[in-house]
This record gives structure tokens, C-alpha cells and sequence, in this order.
């Protein structure tokens, strides 16, 4: 346990020391933010800097810090080490980054900022990717709270109707479409704040829970070695797998919500930074529930991967009974029902938004926002119930979104590095990280199954993707530093 608890201080104390840092760097002052000059009463509107901290929260949080950091403690309690440190220096700095560049550009979402720093034409490709992902994520963080209602309810021997996930995931995406159609405050702003105390709480009963019940948290320092049953590669798979836990691109799509929020720049450490940090803090405490509650056998997690095999719903069911007993059932329906439900809304949200920065069509109308509404809605409904029914995987849909997911991730902190080399400023702060993860997400992509690895030859073929990982990474650090030369010259 003391591996867990340094990492949770390091945690802790990276917001106000390496926070400080890069807050310092990007040096925030007093301008009118657009939540002041627009204020649209739609989605720029001023909100206190507490609520902002608990609605980023949600919005970036949801399935993936709890179902992810479990996951990945199939590589055992070495996955610590990749959600301390990738918070501190790549998840957190990712997530100023897209929202204080947000802000400084009027509330632009991400593909739009992205454009402005690297070009027209990864404007017009981040602009598709961008959709593609926040659908996805729509759709998972619809799914996902469907199955876990059907399996609440019939742990209590309801059945009808209401014990069908496709009732439930039609309900959930009738909520989607009203919570991404009308004003940021009349749902989202009021709501949240609850929904992100719930998951703080749950994640406060979880860690308390382990060591109540007998349960003992493994120690890095005595497995520093994969314990991943399958023998996957700890590189790049648990990097990508633990997505939302340590640096997500999803994130980038959400920070612009409240970037169009804020009432002063000053508040963004606390809100970027900060909630990047409490995520951080949640997907540790679930990882080390997924290191320590279940059988270990011939040094590997074969217990997780048994309860991981039941899917999500059941697998986060079970840690909330063994921890928390009883209570953990009543959390279970509030934190990882209602806070995956919170980050599907606003995914959708940030798609209507990405769309309508794209085709220049105001969103103060009600027509306007129901053209873009329905047919975003559409797409996440096809997704949802082709997996319900049966048509369409579950377990397809999230890979893909891994992959994307920490693709964008990498693209933003080098929309980052290039705003700093700009202005003169430190870009290693960003610049750092940008490289390491396109050395992940070029390794995943080179060996992942659903991606070459579909060729045979090159499926989890380390010998090759390790040096194209490389390869690749320098690559972009030297096409940065050109870059980033004629930037500063001019």
C-alpha cells in the first residue's frame, strides 16, 4: 500500500507545484474572457469557478478513469506508476492546454484550435476526427450505464420492460438529446455538481473499503513486471488502455465547454489542471481495487481478467459490494450510472459544437441547434442499439476510441508546444509528452488488432512497431522544431 499512497501524494502535490509551473508558462491576466464578451445564454455563460471544477470533472471523468485504470491493472500495480506520472506531466498539461487555448481563441473547440497552430489542413482532418470520437464516446457512455441499470435491477428480481437495456439506452439518449440541446445551465449546470460529488465519494469509499475488508494493495517495488494474463506488451497497450486515467484526447473536446464558462483566466489551474489531478487521484484508487481484490495466480491478474470477461457493468458492481457492501450498490447507481450518463451528454454537446464551428452556423436558435442535433443524435443511436442487438461490438467501438482517443491527445499537446514556441515561452512542456505519445500511438497502431495488426505477421510484433514507435516520434519532434524555428523567426 505504500506505493499506492506515494502516488497519491505525488498526485496531490504536482496541482501546486508542477501546476504552478505551467500555469506560470502560459501566464493567464485579466482580459475579458468570451464567457463575458458573448455570454449567448446557450453555451457562453459565466458559472462559479467550484461549479466549473466539478462539471469539467464529470465531462472528462464518467466510465473511463474507473473501467480503463481497470483494465489496466491487468499489467499489475506498475499501471501506478503510468497514471501518476502521465497525469502530472501529459494528462493535466493536456487539459490546460485545450482549454486555455480554447480560451484565448473566443471558446473555439479543439479542431478549430488545432487549426489555428498547425495549419488548414489538420484543421479540416481534426475537424472529422474530432465528430468520429465524440460520437463514440456518446455512444460508450450510453451503453455502458444501460447494462449497468439492467444488471442493478435484476440483482433486485425486476424484470418487464424496464430489465431491457434497450429501454434503457432509448431513455438515455432521449436525455442526450435534451441535455445537448438546451442551455449549458439549465441541466448540466445544476446537475453536475452532484453527480461530481457522488464520484469523489465513491472513489473515497472504494479506497477506504479495500483495507476495511482484509484486502492488501500489491506494492510496485515487489511486481515491477507485467501480470497481464494474455501476455500483452506493456508498451504501448497499457498506455492506450489507460486513457481517461492519465492523458485522454476526449478531454480536449470537453475543456472548450467550460473555456466558453469561465469568468477569469486565473481560474484555469483549477479547472483544467485540477480536474485532470482529481481524475488522476479516481482512476488510482480503481486501479489498485482491480490490483487487490481479485485472485492472483502464477503471478498473474487471472481473477480481474475472470470478473473484466463479465463486462464493465458487472466488473465495477463487484468492487462497489466488496468495498462498500450494501452502500456500494446505492453508489454504484449514482457514481457510475449518472457519471458516464454526464459525460455522454456533453460528448454530443461537444460534436453539435464542433459542427457548428465548422459550417459557421449559430447556435442561439432553436432550428439551428435541432439541425445538428438530430442527425449527431441519430448516428449515436444506430451505434448504441446495433451493439445492443447485436450487430455491431461493443468491444470494437471502444478500441477505436482508445486509439483515436490518445491520437488526439498527441496532437493537442503539439498544438500546444507550437502556441508556446510561438510566443517564446518554455514549449517543452508540452513538446515532451507530444513526442512520447506519438511514440504510443504509433507503436498501438502498428501492432493493435484492430489496427495492422490485423495483418497476421504484425499482430503484437514488437520487433517491428517498437522501431517504427521511434522512428516515428523524432520524426515529428524534428518537423516541430522546423516548425517551431520559422514560428519564432517570424
Amino acid at each position: 500500500m505504500v506505493s499506492f499512497l506515494i502516488c497519491l501524494v505525488l498526485l496531490v502535490a504536482s496541482y501546486f507545484t508542477y501546476g504552478k509551473v505551467v500555469d506560470n508558462t502560459f501566464a493567464p491576466d485579466d482580459r475579458e474572457t468570451p464567457a463575458v464578451a458573448i455570454n449567448d445564454g446557450v453555451d457562453y455563460v459565466v458559472l462559479p469557478a467550484w461549479k466549473l471544477f466539478l462539471v469539467q470533472l464529470l465531462n472528462i471523468a464518467g466510465l473511463g478513469p474507473i473501467f480503463g485504470a481497470m483494465q489496466g491493472a491487468l499489467w499489475g500495480p506498475i499501471v501506478f506508476l503510468w497514471i501518476t506520472f502521465g497525469t502530472i506531466f501529459a494528462g493535466a498539461v493536456h487539459d490546460y492546454f485545450a482549454g486555455m487555448l480554447s480560451e484565448r481563441n473566443n471558446g473555439a473547440s479543439i479542431s478549430e484550435v488545432i487549426g489555428i497552430y498547425l495549419g488548414p489542413v489538420m484543421k479540416t482532418i481534426m475537424r472529422i476526427f474530432a465528430v468520429v470520437l465524440l460520437v463514440m464516446v456518446g455512444t460508450v457512455f450510453a451503453v455502458g450505464p444501460a447494462g449497468l441499470i439492467v444488471k442493478l435491477l435484476s440483482e433486485k428480481g425486476v424484470s418487464g420492460p424496464f430489465a431491457q437495456t434497450t429501454v434503457w439506452l432509448g431513455i438515455i439518449l432521449a436525455y442526450y438529446f435534451i441535455a445537448t440541446f438546451i442551455s449549458i445551465d439549465k441541466i448540466i449546470g445544476k446537475i453536475y455538481p452532484v453527480f461530481g460529488i457522488c464520484l469523489i465519494i465513491m472513489a473515497v469509499g472504494v479506497a477506504v473499503g479495500i483495507p476495511l475488508n482484509g484486502y492488501s494493495i500489491p506494492e510496485i517495488f515487489t511486481h515491477f513486471g507485467s501480470m497481464h494474463p494474455d501476455g500483452t506488451p506493456i508498451w504501448s497497450f497499457m498506455f492506450i488502455t489507460v486513457a481517461c486515467g492519465a492523458i485522454s484526447g476526449f478531454h480536449s473536446t470537453q475543456s472548450p465547454l467550460m473555456a466558453r464558462c469561465l469568468k477569469s483566466e486565473r481560474q484555469g489551474r483549477f479547472v483544467f489542471y485540477g480536474a485532470m489531478v482529481a481524475e488522476g487521484c479516481i482512476a488510482l484508487v480503481w486501479a489498485a481495487a482491480g490490483c487487490s481484490l481479485y485472485e492472483v495466480a502464477g503471478g498473474l491478474n487471472t481473477g480481474l481478467k475472470a470478473i473484466l470477461a463479465d463486462g464493465q457493468s458487472a466488473a465495477i458492481y463487484d468492487v462497489c459490494i466488496k468495498t462498500m457492501g450494501p452502500v456500494g450498490v446505492i453508489l454504484a447507481m449514482l457514481g457510475v450510472v449518472a457519471c458516464p450518463i454526464t459525460s455522454g451528454d456533453t460528448a454530443f454537446r461537444s460534436a453539435r459544437l464542433t459542427l457548428a464551428d465548422w459550417f459557421k452556423i449559430d447556435q442561439e436558435s432553436y432550428g439551428n441547434r435541432l439541425k445538428l442535433c438530430i442527425p449527431v443524435l441519430g448516428v449515436g443511436a444506430f451505434l448504441g442499439f446495433g451493439n445492443t442487438l447485436g450487430f455491431l461490438s461493443y468491444t470494437v467501438i471502444w478500441r477505436y476510441f482508445s486509439w483515436t482517443n490518445q491520437t488526439l491527445a498527441m496532437i493537442v499537446l503539439w498544438a500546444g508546444a507550437m502556441y508556446l514556441a510561438k510566443e517564446g515561452r518554455n514549449y517543452l512542456i508540452c513538446a515532451v509528452p507530444a513526442v512520447f505519445m506519438s511514440a504510443v500511438s504509433s507503436t498501438y497502431f502498428m501492432m493493435a488488432p484492430e489496427c495492422m495488426g490485423m495483418i497476421p505477421a504484425l499482430k503484437n510484433n514488437t520487433l517491428v512497431a517498437y522501431p517504427v514507435g521511434i522512428l516515428v516520434a523524432i520524426l515529428f519532434l524534428v518537423i516541430f522544431l522546423r516548425s517551431a524555428k520559422k514560428a519564432k523567426a517570424a
